[in-house]
């Protein structure tokens, strides 16, 4: 099957005084997995119950392929789109079993029979809940109960599916591995997929495209690494990832890099959208881009990394290792992550990768 084509075009919608949604374009290619990532309010909730038919617009159109499903004088109903969606919180049906639960997707498309009973079978062998076919909801643990509302939602073999967060009530571990059911189990059956989540990891992990929302409006569009590594605005990079940031004067703008004086040391950036020279500036840094040195180990300054001698503020296990806090003198890096641990008030030297830091404009 191939899945929807979504156009989203000059999307708007308020609640009151609130603008929710303003203005968003949005194309879904079909059979592409995209995710909306953003925090809470910043509308992504709103634009995927948009798609679904759940909230009428206040202004743009939705299309799948050539045929309009939201405009001014159109809105079609949620059960005439071909989609399904999977909820966070399940949304079964508690006084039917989990066979019951599955096959309902199906009496409404009015397959059943044999046909209909052999697809349900087949689907919880595929989600390893067959022996769980005759249990109640009340019965199954979080994540069973969440492997029946994603059996549900792809027995039906629908065009689209949209993901609410499906993960956020699991714990991590169960999280990880739902995950990759969700991401494996959605691209075999050639849907369109949109998932909405606040979890920076979650969404790398699974999207094909991620688009960041703030405030009603998409800031960002991309593949996962493109927006990591060139984040478009200061809000994008501190979703995405920061272990901290120092401020500064941008002393020379060249192309995409940029040279800071922060306090004593010049340091090499690239250069966010609209820095010029003058500009006070804020220097954002992924913690990818840092580590730990002894002081006597620093060398000789090639400019291949920025040495700033430093302090270690604090250390917590992570299991493959060890988190520092680290205060540079200009600021506090968090996530410095080394395989032993460091003590804390030692000094050290942080090291920092030019290629992960990043500055942008204060004056804009």
């Amino acid at each position: 099957m191939t899945g929807h084509h979504v156009i989203v075009r000059g999307a708007s919608k308020r609640y009151g005084s609130l603008e929710a949604l303003c203005g968003i374009d949005l194309d879904l290619a079909a059979g592409s997995f995209t995710v909306l990532l953003g925090p809470s309010g910043s509308g992504k909730s709103t634009l995927l119950r948009s798609i679904a038919g759940v909230e009428k617009l206040d202004g743009g159109t939705i299309h799948f392929g050539p045929r309009t499903i939201s405009d001014r004088q159109t809105h079609v109903k949620p059960e005439k789109r071909a989609l399904a969606m999977v909820f966070q919180d399940y949304a079964l049906w508690p006084h039917l079993t989990v066979r019951q639960n599955v096959a309902y997707a199906l009496r409404r498309r009015r397959l059943g029979g044999q046909e209909a009973g052999r697809r349900v079978e087949s689907m919880l062998e595929r989600v390893g809940l067959g022996a769980k076919s005759g249990s109640y909801p009340h019965e199954l643990s979080g994540g069973q109960q969440q492997r029946v509302a994603l059996a549900r939602a792809i027995v039906g073999e629908p065009e689209l599916i949209l993901f609410d967060e499906p993960l956020s009530n699991l714990d991590a571990d169960l999280r990880e591995h739902l995950r990759l059911e969700i991401a494996t189990l959605t691209r075999e059956t050639g849907a369109t997929a949109l998932y909405i989540t606040h979890d920076q990891s979650e969404a790398f992990a699974l999207a094909d495209e991620v688009a960041i929302l703030n405030a009603g409006v998409i800031e960002q569009r991309g593949s996962a690494e493109s927006i990591f590594r060139h984040p478009a605005t200061p809000f994008v990079a501190r979703f995405t990832g920061l272990a901290g940031s120092f401020e500064g004067v941008a002393v020379h703008v060249s192309d995409d890099t940029a040279k800071l004086q922060v306090g004593e040391h010049v340091l090499t950036t690239a250069a966010g959208r609209g820095l010029g020279v003058g500009d006070t500036a804020e220097v954002l840094v992924r913690p990818t881009a840092t580590r730990l040195e002894t002081v006597d180990a620093t060398g000789p300054h090639d400019g291949s990394r920025h040495r700033l001698p430093s302090r270690i503020v604090d250390v917590a296990y992570r299991g493959r290792g060890y988190d520092h806090v680290v205060d540079t003198g200009h600021g506090l890096l968090a996530a410095v992550f080394d395989e032993r641990p460091w003590t804390r008030g030692a000094a050290c030297v942080a090291s920092i990768d030019p290629a992960g830091m990043i500055a942008f404009s204060a004056n804009v």
